[in-house]
């Protein structure tokens, strides 16, 4: 059985997210999405408010489940027993990145393997900060996430 970790923030979650999740979900057996409870970051939204909506947009993929975690994700993945680390590639300076961190990953636990999957090119240009940029000057985001997601946004905006 293979059960791979697709990590991240999801802060919030968008269509690029999710063509990932999507996509991996057909690859592997049990997908497990991690949300980082990142202590460098200030999120939008609290761990359990992006648990929440990522149950919602991933309710219909039976082998994927939400696990919030904090810390080295190569100890997330010996916790879940997990031997594959998904993540996903919008442009050259995500995979310098990725590549480092991977390469780290697998010097810390040989047994943890990474597989990239570029991201769907309608969404190359897509993240949660541009999202949340739009969203706080009142622009459209309904083309970037789900949705719910826009409403809970719509909603935190507010407050």
């Amino acid at each position: 059985m293979i059960r791979a970790i697709y990590p991240g923030s999801f802060d919030p979650v968008t269509f690029g997210h999710l063509d990932i999740i999507t996509r991996s979900s057909k690859i592997v057996d049990e997908l497990i999405i991690g949300v980082l409870m990142n202590k460098a970051k200030t999120p939008l939204f609290s761990v359990e408010e992006r648990v929440k909506m990522l149950k919602e947009v991933t309710k219909d993929l039976g082998n994927v489940k939400v696990v919030p975690f904090d810390g080295l994700l190569v100890e997330f993945a010996r916790q879940q027993k997990a031997r594959l680390v998904i993540r996903g590639l919008r442009a050259i300076t995500d995979f310098e990145y990725e590549i480092q961190m991977s390469q780290t990953n697998h010097k810390l636990e040989p047994e943890v393997e990474t597989m990239f999957l570029t991201t769907n090119l309608k969404y190359s240009y897509l993240s949660s900060t541009i999202v949340r940029e739009v969203a706080a000057f009142g622009g459209d985001i309904s083309q970037f996430v789900p949705e719910t997601v826009a409403k809970s946004i719509k909603e935190k905006m507010s407050q």
